[in-house]
């Protein structure tokens, strides 16, 4: 099946970066995402800011599509059996010019999908709260499409002829 007909459903969802006043030597700032505001529009030009306090600022760094996909329900049953259910936001290092360094690139519901990013050591991945209205749209999506497929152990075939 093709990826656009596997993919069945998007969330445009505004990722929100915090920047905090670092506390090494290496670096002034650390930036994390904190939160996601669902249905957020497009962001135009450069980082929109939300709310800062002493030390820390909280930026509307990017709006991205939350895809689900009829093939990654399992990942999303997973996530939806957590309490709390989270998102992952995958950052990755940006030389052109962003605030932080990093410029959000993927967000996703699914606990399979972001251990692909994890493991690349390039990106970094953080979770966030999951909304009420991302939870409900997720939990519909893998009730609707998701189908239990049994485990099936194969039977490995013999390299050498049964003697006796």
């Amino acid at each position: 099946m093709s990826e656009a007909l596997n993919r069945t459903e998007t969330m445009a969802l505004g990722i929100v970066l915090e920047r905090r006043k670092g506390t090494s030597a290496w670096a002034d700032w650390a930036w994390r995402p904190v939160s996601v505001i669902p249905g957020a529009p497009p962001v135009d030009g450069s980082w929109r800011l939300l709310r800062e306090g002493e030390g820390w600022a909280h930026f509307h760094a990017a709006t991205l599509p939350l895809e689900l996909f009829r093939s990654d329900t399992e990942g999303y049953k997973l996530n939806l059996s957590q309490e709390p259910p989270r998102l992952w936001v995958v950052l990755r290092p940006d030389e052109t010019g962003e605030p932080g360094g990093v410029v959000p690139f993927v967000v996703t519901a699914s606990a399979h999908e972001c251990e692909a990013y994890q493991v690349s050591g390039v990106e970094m991945v953080e979770t966030v709260p999951m909304p009420p209205e991302v939870t409900a749209l997720v939990r519909d999506f893998t009730e609707q499409h998701h189908v239990d497929v049994p485990f099936v152990k194969r039977e490995r075939k013999r390299h050498f002829p049964k003697q006796g």
